[in-house]
């Protein structure tokens, strides 16, 4: 071999290892990934009901928390079989990143289950955590961690959980399906899934002061369950000082899993918008809506400006509308009830039509749908999905529920 080309081939070694070398400095140093990702799930998170609920807390001129993230899409959301999902379906969307069929968790055509964004986080040495304000067994949960098709079968669901999930921080409710029913729970097994929980080293807390008083210390394993079923509606919380608020279940979530060097992966279930919504309760809805954006600005001010935040609805349930014409700084009880025009302000277009009774505000109004059913059934519309941080940028314009199991994907 020629001098001449010894030279050059080494200048070619050095120009590869130069780049290389630019490559990683580019990977690890300019593009970091966000040490903390959270996702935020909710029914009811639409285009009619956020404003709706903006009027409610503040006026027309009130601008909620989620409302101040630079990236906003609208997400088609049907399951694989129908074109309106149910809740069970489109949790395992945003956790699969694949469509399942309605009434299931899993897409029943695989033929091994699919890995859900906990598994990815584990798998990159992140740690994980679910808080919920319904009950950590119900659909939007479940299908993060549970290996079942049925979403209502919740015995197999909390045996899951605690068998196999590995999961460093759970908050919520549901207590019922970790008891046997001789200690008041629903297990007909006779497990005590709390007692087996304590015993693999997990810090058990049944109220807002035992939370609290977790060690921030060490690396978390933490279940708290703090009703035997859901947690109280945001207007109950506030006569119930043991039961702490979403945004007390954001912020320890936070401080105990910011211990992980690796950063952490945390999904919130702010359910309680949809339980209200089957009901036909529509302040209650609106002030889940407002309780949700309270967990979220939590969640900006602790996890960090550079942290990952997701807030996405997974679907619509009942077909809230705000009717009528009220004054611009209306706000709270003076939008509701009969409005101006004669007609009630708020009205859905199936459920039972509740508000005959004493609302959380203490006024009697009706709230008339324009189906009566036992309880309000999937309306078609677009959920609405806020975002900010590292990878938000991508998660604009008209998406798919399925995109943010690849945004969050690429940030593990």
């Amino acid at each position: 071999m020629s001098k001449k080309l010894r030279n050059r081939l080494l200048a070619l070694f050095c120009l590869l290892v130069f780049l290389a070398g630019g490559v990683l400095y580019y990977v690890n140093w300019v593009v970091q990934k966000p040490f903390a990702i959270i996702l935020f799930l909710s029914d009811n998170l639409t285009p009619s009901v956020l404003t709706a609920a903006r009027l409610y807390t503040g006026g027309a001129d009130y601008r909620f928390e989620l409302e101040k993230f630079p990236h906003l899409a609208l997400l088609t959301t049907q399951a694989n079989d129908f074109a309106v999902s149910d809740s069970a379906a489109a949790a395992g969307a945003v956790a699969t990143g694949q469509k399942p069929n309605n009434r299931t968790l899993r897409l029943e055509s695989s033929p091994t289950p699919l890995p859900t964004l906990l598994d990815l986080a584990r798998k990159n040495g992140r740690a994980t955590g679910i808080v919920s304000n319904t009950s950590l067994t119900d659909a939007t949960s479940a299908a993060f961690y549970a290996r079942t098709a049925d979403p209502l079968d919740f015995q197999s669901i909390g045996l899951q959980l605690v068998e196999s999930a590995d999961i460093n921080v759970l908050l919520g409710g549901g207590a019922a399906d970790f008891l046997p029913e001789t200690k008041d729970g629903r297990r007909k097994d006779g497990r005590d899934l709390m007692l087996e929980m304590r015993n693999k080293g997990y810090d058990i807390v049944r109220n807002q002061q035992e939370m609290e008083s977790t060690p921030l210390w060490r690396a978390p394993k933490v279940l708290g369950l703090f009703d035997m079923g859901p947690l109280a509606f945001a207007d109950q919380v506030q006569i119930s000082a043991s039961q702490p608020t979403l945004a007390d279940l954001v912020l320890q979530a936070i401080l105990l899993l910011q211990y992980n060097p690796k950063g952490y992966l945390l999904v919130v279930d702010a359910g309680l918008a949809g339980k209200a919504a089957l009901q036909n309760s529509g302040e209650r809805t609106l002030r889940e809506i407002a309780s949700l954006d309270q967990a979220v600005a939590v969640a900006k001010k602790f996890a960090g400006e550079d942290a990952l935040i997701i807030v996405s609805g997974k679907q619509n349930t009942g077909g809230l509308r705000l009717n009528g014409y009220s004054f611009r700084n209306d706000k709270g009880a003076a939008i509701l009830g009969i409005n101006a025009q004669g007609v009630p302000s708020l009205t859905w277009s199936t459920g039972p039509g509740s508000g005959q009774t004493s609302a959380p505000s203490g006024i009697s109004r009706s709230e008339p749908s324009a189906f009566p059913t036992a309880s309000a059934v999937g309306v078609a519309e677009d959920s609405v999905a806020v975002s900010f941080g590292p990878g938000s940028e991508s998660l604009t314009g008209f998406r798919d529920n399925t995109d943010i199991f690849q945004v969050i994907k690429k940030g593990l």
